[in-house]
């Protein structure tokens, strides 16, 4: 360094860049307005942690077993992560990703390395900014991933999952979680559930009816999922009644495992609300497997009117998770199965889509229906003012492809004039990868006081109210809208 002069920083391959999470990231960049959210972020930062919707695996927390390396925690179950990894070219089965055929063949180590040298792919992304703050937060690391420090990642991450420190519960503490959902067909056990109950661990870890499998006719496994739903119910899953009479003994043993919410993956938002007799014309179809894409369809929008007679029931809240083209990539379907990363958000409509089920539930007091959607256009044309106005419904916050800084604030400003605050659920992580949940968490917190900050720099919300706003967002809302 010259006197009074910087010498410029020239990066080599094998120097090392420091790891470092700014205490002001996602703040706005104007001084004022960040002093204003970094005043509201204090209030929220270290509230418990409300997850009301995933898909970790329950076992975790049921059985308490270490974590295997890196690729099996981090890399191997995300397909943020390996969907662009695939873009490039990369080869999943060299990262550990599951074929359909029988057990990738791969090191970890080099798996890892792999995806070490590929990680400036991700800047950017949400991806990264969730990975780099587990990495400094969780593990403790202060330079960055990228080849040169691909090993040092590797030993220090599998060092760490050896300890007790690092096993799920113990994990589930130090973040502060107060409860999880995770996410199970109504073919599913529950075993690990009931194994959590039985353990006596505190730990509120429960489960959501996910019933896609055993309604989505054009599912490739409908037909044996509809044997195994009687099989296991002990009704007769090819009559009308008995299937919906299967839907509600399974509903009810969730329900028995704290089970508050059910979800609901549909191609489109649709809903039906057909009379009795040509319910059944159609089921009889269906079953017989002599039906049209166009029935298909009209069958999966029926049971969405279906479910929401049984939440009135039971008390369940349902939430449609619609708009996304499932496993657009034949070759990778063919090769990987389900859940590859190849699903595509594509237009959804929602306005004339939910009407049937508004016209019959949309002021029942007993029924709470959170919308989701990929389709951001939809979101200040029609499902604020929908929100706006019916009862029944609240909006889910960005979700999956717009799970992101942008996305999240593009949500609360295409939002919030026509549905205000309070008839949207907070935030809702809606992942597989367990040790992302406090960074996806604190960057939803951070980017709603930015959002509250920008509104009490302008004179449109007082500070109190923006204080009072950001607890309920960051916490209450969630506990409210799903029953917790």
């Amino acid at each position: 360094m010259v006197a009074g002069k910087l010498t410029p920083v020239t990066y080599t391959a094998a120097m090392p860049r420091p790891l470092v999470l700014n205490p002001d990231r996602l703040f706005p960049a104007d001084p004022r307005v960040r002093a204003l959210a970094r005043s509201l972020y204090a209030s929220v930062r270290n509230l418990p942690i409300i997850s009301p919707h995933g898909h970790t695996d329950p076992a975790w927390f049921a059985y308490d077993e270490p974590f295997g390396d890196a690729v099996d925690l981090l890399l191997a179950p995300d397909h943020y992560l390996y969907r662009m990894l695939h873009s490039q070219g990369v080869p999943l089965d060299k990262l550990g990703v599951r074929a359909r055929q029988g057990a990738p063949v791969f090191e970890p180590r080099e798996a890892w390395r792999l995806f070490a040298g590929h990680y400036k792919l991700f800047r950017g992304t949400a991806s990264a900014l969730w990975l780099d703050q587990v990495f400094a937060e969780v593990f403790g690391l202060t330079v960055r991933l990228q080849a040169q420090t691909a090993d040092l990642y590797f030993d220090a991450i599998g060092a760490a999952l050896k300890s007790p420190a690092f096993r799920p519960r113990a994990l589930f503490e130090k973040f502060n979680i107060e409860v999880l959902a995770t996410t199970e067909s109504p073919l599913d056990s529950l075993d690990a559930h009931q194994a959590i109950r039985r353990s006596g661990w505190p730990g509120r870890v429960i489960s959501t009816y996910r019933p896609d499998q055993v309604v989505d006719p054009e599912h490739e496994s409908f037909r044996d999922a509809l044997e195994q739903l009687g099989g296991m119910t002990g009704q007769d899953t090819h009559s009308w009644r008995g299937y919906l009479e299967a839907h509600r003994v399974r509903r009810a043993a969730f329900a028995a495992l704290g089970t508050t919410a059910t979800d609901h993956g549909h191609p489109s938002a649709a809903t039906a609300d057909l009379p009795d007799g040509e319910a059944q014309a159609l089921f009889g179809k269906i079953v017989s497997g002599r039906f049209t894409p166009a029935e298909a369809e009209l069958f999966r929008a029926q049971m969405l009117t279906e479910m929401a007679k049984l939440s009135v029931d039971d008390g369940m809240v349902m939430q449609i998770h619609p708009g996304a083209f499932r496993n657009h990539s034949r070759a990778l379907f063919e090769s990987h199965g389900r859940d590859k990363g190849a699903d595509i958000p594509q237009r959804t409509e929602y306005v004339r889509a939910l009407k049937p089920l508004l016209d019959r539930f949309g002021n029942h007091p007993r029924l709470t229906v959170i919308v989701f959607t990929l389709d951001e256009s939809a979101y200040s044309r029609e499902l604020a003012p929908l929100a706006g106005i019916y009862p029944v419904l609240k909006l889910g916050p960005a979700w999956w492809f717009h799970d992101s800084p942008e996305g999240l604030r593009r949500f609360r400003e295409q939002t919030t004039e026509s549905a205000g605050f309070y008839n949207t659920v907070g935030f809702n992580d809606d992942t597989r990868a367990f040790l992302s949940i406090p960074a996806r968490h604190d960057v939803a917190r951070r980017i709603d006081c930015a959002f509250l900050a920008r509104l009490v720099a302008e004179h449109r919300l007082a500070e109190d109210e923006a204080a009072e706003t950001a607890v309920d967002l960051a916490y209450k809302l969630p506990k409210q809208a799903y029953r917790l």
